[in-house]
């Protein structure tokens, strides 16, 4: 830790390899080497886009793949969560629906303006092209609570609401015809959660009902698309003993009484050795360790983000 280190990830400027392949009969995976995940659905009559990248401009290279293997129109987008990051991008596709949950629609009313320039703030190559974005937020058309069922022609397509983790609005996208799955950042390979709007004691639960679900290919929120059973166990164990660990660590910390910097020095020299080398992982640790104190002291459900919160919070920590 030095106090040259750069605010969140602005110093991250290198481009990553695209790569679209298709991981089951209708489902499609868009993965750029950790950057934030697209999965698509391609049903007998149209077709589901699941997260969106982060503007249209971004957006626009996932559709023209799209146009690559089909003509059919895009008439769905589905919103994992309410990230910026996750939801900018809708407005390229002109979906006739927007669909997400109603605990993620929540979350837009209640912080997508202070996310919005939260995200922008952190990680600005991940919003390349930002002036594309329109004025506003990225608003569902329909939510749902728990489960519901579109049928792209003969195809279902579940779309479900599991349990909390990565965020309490988490949503994934299921074909249960042949088990491919969309999870959005409830699980990442080879790539950190973030986890500042985690619920760390639910997490591991949901990630067992993911697991419940016996998926044969997975698109993760970040990191290569899975289509080995060995790999996606990965996925899920990788993800799952993270959030564990992490929450262990601090907890621990905290029932100790340390004040949040110790317990950040102590958990970072923790994970570091095991999770480093993932993708985005220093960017990642202040805010999951910050999430998961609040979590262990006084805060069960997660706080508001906002620019000026990062930047003390990473300079309270980093320094």
């Amino acid at each position: 830790m030095t106090q040259t280190k750069k605010f969140a990830s602005q110093a991250d400027l290198e481009e990553k390899k695209v790569t679209f392949s298709q991981i089951s009969e209708h489902a499609w995976a868009y993965t750029a080497e950790g950057d934030p995940n697209t999965g698509i659905i391609i049903g007998d009559d149209a077709v589901l886009v699941a997260d969106t990248q982060a503007t249209p401009a971004m957006a626009a290279d996932v559709i023209r793949r799209i146009r690559e293997v089909t003509d059919k129109p895009i008439k769905y987008v589905v919103l994992t969560h309410y990230h910026a990051v996750r939801v900018l991008g809708a407005s390229a596709y002109q979906p006739q629906q927007i669909i997400a949950s109603q605990d993620t629609y929540d979350l837009i009313v209640e912080r997508g303006e202070q996310d919005k320039a939260s995200e922008i703030g952190r990680f600005p190559r991940l919003f390349q092209n930002v002036e594309t974005v329109p004025p506003g937020l990225t608003w569902p058309t329909i939510t749902f609570t728990g489960k519901m069922t579109l049928w792209l022609g003969k195809l279902e397509v579940q779309i479900l609401q599991l349990g909390r983790g990565h965020t309490k609005g988490d949503t994934v996208v299921w074909l249960p015809q042949e088990r491919a799955l969309l999870s959005g950042d409830l699980v990442e390979f080879d790539a950190t959660p973030y986890a500042g709007d985690a619920y760390f004691k639910d997490w591991p639960r949901t990630l067992d009902a993911l697991a419940g679900l016996k998926p044969l290919a997975l698109v993760p929120g970040r990191g290569a698309a899975l289509t080995t059973p060995d790999a996606i166990a990965r996925g899920l164990a990788g993800t799952r003993n993270f959030v564990a660990e992490m929450y262990e660590s601090v907890a621990h910390g905290a029932r100790a009484g340390k004040d949040l910097n110790a317990v950040y020095q102590e958990t970072y020299a923790k994970l570091k050795p095991k999770y480093g080398q993932w993708v985005i992982f220093d960017h990642c640790m202040p805010f999951d360790v910050s999430r998961a104190y609040d979590e262990a002291t006084q805060h069960a459900d997660p706080r508001i983000w906002t620019a000026e919160r990062d930047v003390a919070m990473w300079k309270a920590l980093e320094s």
